[in-house]
């Protein structure tokens, strides 16, 4: 198992959703890609994002219910890929002892963003259909961004805009 963290949420050619989980140790130069649907998508989002939807969604009652229950996310894995489809199980530590759920790779990371579990990937599932890194195009951040176009700015002369 790979420990992975949330890379991003996009959408393909075609429009379609996707997830993007990169695996958090250093060096690593893939990433898993998981196609998801529009309202999976935009839950993440607002969880990666610290927003919060006017009213609950899904994934944020599951939480509730969880802290109703005495219930705790332990870890969200994303277990094996059979025929494109990808299958995941969340791991419940419950008054009653632990307990794995079998849940789509799509809700299962929803929960986990809300909750700050740990994700994780089996191994076979990332050499499956992981890609390399570099495809993805992952974005800088904002701050890096800025600093290079400033740093271009400080040392630009007048000369280098002429035609």
């Amino acid at each position: 198992m790979v420990q992975v963290r949330i890379a991003g949420v996009a959408r393909d050619a075609a429009g379609q959703h996707l997830i993007l989980l990169k695996p958090i140790a250093s060096g690593s130069e893939t990433v898993l890609p998981i196609w998801i649907g529009g309202q999976e998508a935009s839950s993440i989002l607002i969880a990666v994002e610290g927003a919060h939807a006017a009213r609950p969604l899904s994934h944020d009652l599951m939480k509730t219910l969880l802290e109703a229950t005495g219930a705790t996310v332990e870890r969200v894995e994303v277990t094996k890929i059979e025929d494109n489809t990808f299958y995941a199980e969340i791991t419940l530590r419950t008054p009653q002892g632990r307990l794995a759920i079998d849940a789509r790779p799509s809700d299962a990371v929803a929960l986990a963003s809300r909750v700050d579990a740990p994700i994780w990937v089996a191994d076979e599932v990332l050499e499956a259909a992981g890609v390399p890194d570099e495809l993805t195009g992952e974005v800088p951040d904002e701050e890096a961004k800025v600093a290079e176009f400033r740093q271009f700015l400080d040392e630009a002369e007048p000369e280098d805009f002429a035609g």
